[in-house]
């Protein structure tokens, strides 16, 4: 392995849904997530996040676990629910005591917290009204983050708004594989101006506050065409401004891919301006590239284990590449890539990278204990040792990245594959909620102390 800058952040990270549990304690409001969870056929074996992983109860236990990686930073969201149960109006006190404990226990491990504001357990009541289609949505998020950070910025230090909105966007609202699972395809848009709203409002009130490192959690991944026929080239091109340029062009640029702008809501210019808010650093949000292609008799619409509608503009294709257990292609080329792309697309205006999530399930049900009681899930060594290798390629052809955060510290629920996907570096009985390392957790932490580096 080769030798990493000093000062490169390790990390690992998790968010609230996925592992919390306590869902209806303390004053926790119901979010689209509970909601969702609750409709038959919608979540993998009927599984559903009303314990997760206990991280409620367990955290002082999972921080421990994460300090003898002896990595720098821990990434935990924030469940607006918990701390405004509406979305909008009084904030829950016993809800900001809890984070108020968490970020206390991870300064007292040695290990900077990294919060995300929002990982996609959006107040119920706020989707009632309207959820993401609507302007208010974003207004209410900034005096949400406003409350948190008058709370914490003093302790926490890094900061990201939105994780992922794209998926939100794609998921969640046009294909509805996600909550709230509307299917309303390009009728989605609004959503993407509004959490991209959400994120610039979010910023201004976060740097009121006084917090410091402020930056995003943006999934990117090479969209590849199937084939050099025109109308999979240009199904590709569709996929990449979709997935990828429709979210770091405003941000970083300020101005939306040519032709998306007039397909959004309000005041478009004025709300640019404050979506391309300055950021401390980017954060980029790795798993697999996707090849794609336009629809054909015989090409199917799964997309990383989801179901495209029949009237989908293009499909994704099957490469032939290794896959992991979610379904995407095992590829650390396409880290490499996206790393590279972002930096020669955007030169200066690019802060400095953070690979804020990069992590890979295996086949469901390889990853439970052995005869001798160990985890040996070597296929995540093996992705994570190529993925970390590609990403110190980039760094050394001019990729400025400043941290690496594997997902996940611990087994977790995974949305609407339940149970069945596990990505953690410590397994989970889910019976038991007992915490057992893997192989890969005892590799990690040796990437992490130097000790593979030659």
């Amino acid at each position: 392995m080769p030798r990493f800058p000093d000062g490169f952040a390790w990390g690992v990270g998790a968010a609230s849904f996925q592992t919390e549990g306590a869902v209806d304690e303390d004053g926790r409001g119901p979010s689209i997530w509970d909601t969702f969870c609750a409709r038959p056929g919608r979540i993998a074996n009927g599984d559903a996040a009303l314990v997760a992983t206990d991280f409620y109860r367990r955290y002082r236990e999972d921080i421990a676990l994460v300090r003898e990686l002896g990595v720098d930073v821990y990434r935990i969201s924030v469940a607006w629910p918990r701390v405004v149960p509406d979305g909008t109006g009084p904030v829950n006190p016993k809800g900001l005591d809890f984070y108020d404990r968490v970020v206390d226990a991870l300064c007292a491990a040695g290990l900077d917290p990294a919060l995300t504001l929002y990982h996609w357990d959006l107040p119920q009541p706020l989707e009632d009204a309207g959820g993401w289609l609507t302007r208010e949505t974003a207004e209410h998020f900034a005096r949400y983050a406003e409350a948190v950070a008058e709370r914490l910025a003093d302790r926490v230090a890094y900061w990201i708004p939105l994780n992922e909105p794209v998926v939100q966007t794609m998921l969640g609202y046009a294909i509805g594989e996600h909550a709230p699972g509307r299917s309303l395809l390009f009728e989605a848009l609004p959503t993407a101006h509004h959490q991209l709203l959400a994120h610039g409002l979010g910023v201004g009130a976060l740097r009121a506050a006084g917090a410091r490192r402020i930056g995003t959690a943006n999934p990117h991944a090479p969209q590849r065409p199937a084939s050099a026929l025109p109308e999979d080239l240009a199904a590709a091109e569709l996929s990449d401004a979709l997935w990828n340029r429709l979210w770091s062009d405003p941000i970083l640029t300020g101005r939306y891919p040519e032709g998306y702008a007039a397909a959004m809501p309000g005041p478009v210019e004025r709300d640019l301006a404050a979506i391309s808010a300055p950021l401390d650093f980017y954060g980029v949000n790795y798993y697999s590239p996707t090849t794609v292609g336009a629809p054909m008799p015989g090409r199917s619409r799964e997309m990383n284990g989801y179901r495209l509608p029949e009237d989908a503009p293009f499909v994704t294709v099957d490469s032939g590449l290794p896959r992991t257990g979610l379904g995407g292609d095992a590829d650390p080329s396409g880290l490499y890539e996206t790393l590279l792309t972002l930096t020669q697309r955007y030169g200066e205006l690019l802060p400095p990278l953070i690979v804020t999530e990069n992590g890979t399930s295996q086949r469901p049900g390889t990853e439970e204990p052995g005869p001798d009681g160990r985890i040996h899930d070597r296929g995540r060594i093996a992705y994570l040792d190529a993925h970390v290798r590609a990403l110190h390629a980039a760094l050394r052809e001019g990729a400025d990245v400043r941290g690496y955060w594997h997902w996940s510290p611990t087994d977790n629920f995974e949305w609407s594959h339940g149970f069945a996907q596990r990505f953690g570096l410590v397994h989970v009985d889910y019976e038991s909620l007992a915490r057992t390392p893997k192989d890969s957790y005892y590799w990690y932490r040796r990437l992490v102390k130097g000790e593979l580096a030659s």
